[in-house]
C-alpha cells in the first residue's frame, strides 16, 4: 500500500552550491550526502526540520543512467528557468519573503493574495522556480479553489 511521497527530486546544476542554498539561504538541513556505486554517483539529500519524512534529492542531470544528450537538454532547460520544482509550505509567507530576500535568495514574484492563499515565487541557484506559500487558514478547498 502506498503510504506517501518519500523522496522527491530536484535538479540542479551544481550539489555543492546546491547544499549551500538549500541549507543556508533556505534553512534545510542535510539528510544524506554519500557516494554510491561504481560510478561514485552523490546521493545528496536534503529536508525540513519539521518534516523527517520528506526529502529533496539535489541532483545533476548525467549523474544516473541518463544518456549525455538529455543530460545536456535538462541542464540547459535548468539554466533557463524553465522547470518548476514545487510548492514550499510557511506559515508566515511574508515574515519568510523578508528573511529569505536578506539572504540572498532570488524571489520572482513578492508575495500576492490567491484564492488558496499567498503567494511568493523563488528560483533557487540552478534557475529552478518555487511556489513559496501560505494557505489560507480556513484551508484549501481544491474543487472551488482551483476549478478553472
Amino acid at each position: 500500500m502506498i503510504k506517501g511521497l518519500a523522496i522527491a527530486t530536484v535538479w540542479v546544476l551544481d550539489q555543492d552550491r546546491a547544499k549551500e542554498f538549500y541549507t543556508e539561504k533556505l534553512g534545510l538541513e542535510v539528510r544524506q550526502d554519500m557516494t554510491m556505486g561504481e560510478d561514485g554517483m552523490r546521493w545528496l539529500t536534503v529536508g525540513a526540520k519539521d518534516q523527517p519524512d520528506v526529502e529533496l534529492t539535489l541532483m545533476v542531470p548525467g549523474a544516473n543512467a541518463m544518456d549525455p544528450e538529455s543530460a545536456e537538454a535538462l541542464k540547459k532547460l535548468i539554466s533557463k528557468g524553465m522547470l518548476g520544482a514545487g510548492v514550499i509550505r510557511t506559515d508566515d509567507v511574508r515574515g519568510d519573503y523578508e528573511r529569505l530576500k536578506a539572504r540572498g535568495v532570488e524571489f520572482v514574484q513578492e508575495p500576492q493574495e490567491r484564492p488558496y492563499g499567498t503567494e511568493a515565487l523563488f528560483r533557487d541557484d540552478s534557475g529552478n522556480w518555487f511556489s513559496f506559500t501560505q494557505a489560507r487558514s480556513e484551508g484549501l478547498d481544491l474543487d472551488k479553489d482551483w476549478a478553472c
